[in-house]
């Protein structure tokens, strides 16, 4: 089975909230952060704040390089958004005067 696949089984196997019910591939947050942890060994690398006020992080496994990115609304309710593999953390920076 293939990793999105496998990830859209374990959702659907999970229980969902009543707002949630037409969207398998959402949660709650810590059944989702749970799945994330036991099954792919991911442990989350960044976070932000979307202009909806959904937080939106970045779960990854350096060793074997599977990445998922969740959106958690302020209703708790955690969705996938996109996952895959070959994950590489960077730090850069801008070097100033060079793009924007």
């Amino acid at each position: 089975m293939t990793r999105p696949l496998a990830l859209a089984a374990l959702l659907l196997a999970l229980p969902l909230p009543v707002q949630a019910e037409t969207a398998p591939q959402c949660a709650p947050r810590d059944a989702v952060m749970a799945a994330l942890a036991e099954q792919y060994g991911e442990a989350r690398q960044a976070l932000g704040l979307a202009a909806n006020n959904a937080v939106v992080e970045v779960h990854a496994n350096p060793e074997t390089g599977t990445w998922t990115i969740t959106g958690t609304l302020p209703s708790g309710v955690t969705c996938l958004i996109a996952s895959g593999e070959a994950w590489q953390s960077v730090n850069e920076s801008l070097i100033p005067g060079e793009g924007t």
